[in-house]
């Protein structure tokens, strides 16, 4: 611990010791030196740090314009609604979900209702689709059929 402490009073005596003699070593020549030196600092801050923000603004561009093009790549890929069909899993009626190996029952009980809410819901909505895309194909189908009929 003394030697931490002796580490540190030298570090201090010696900064102190040369910066005195560093100061009083000072002519005018290199005081004005100095002087030009921090001025042209001030003066010349304001436009590097402008200059620094553009080049990071275009870097920032760039990278952002090849994220939008990989964005639009993926978008492009996109599934269509036909490859999706009849993808979709629709979970079984077991109510065996809330129950541990043991046949015992969990905690999770109060759900099972609100479970069979989502299964409906999701059947109802799948077969409203299955409806109207049957419809809209049967409307193509008259359509197609009204082109060769001959119309008086």
């Amino acid at each position: 611990m003394d030697d931490l402490a002796n580490l540190a009073t030298t570090i201090g005596d010696r900064f102190t010791t040369n910066l005195k003699s560093t100061l009083d070593n000072m002519s005018p020549q290199k005081w004005i030196r100095v002087i030009i030196v921090a001025g042209a600092y001030l003066l010349l801050r304001p436009y590097l740090m402008k200059l620094g923000g553009r080049a990071q603004m275009a870097s920032y561009e760039d990278e952002h314009a090849a994220t939008e093009a990989e964005f639009a790549a993926k978008a492009k890929a996109k599934i269509s609604p036909n490859e999706l069909r009849g993808k979709v899993q629709i979970p079984e009626d077991t109510d065996s979900e809330g129950e541990d190996a043991e046949g015992g029952s969990t905690a999770a009980d109060w759900g099972k209702k609100a479970r069979r809410r989502q299964r409906d819901m999701i059947k109802k909505l799948l077969e409203a689709e299955e409806r109207r895309l049957q419809e809209s194909k049967e409307e193509e189908e008259d359509k197609d059929i009204e082109e060769f009929l001959i119309k008086d």
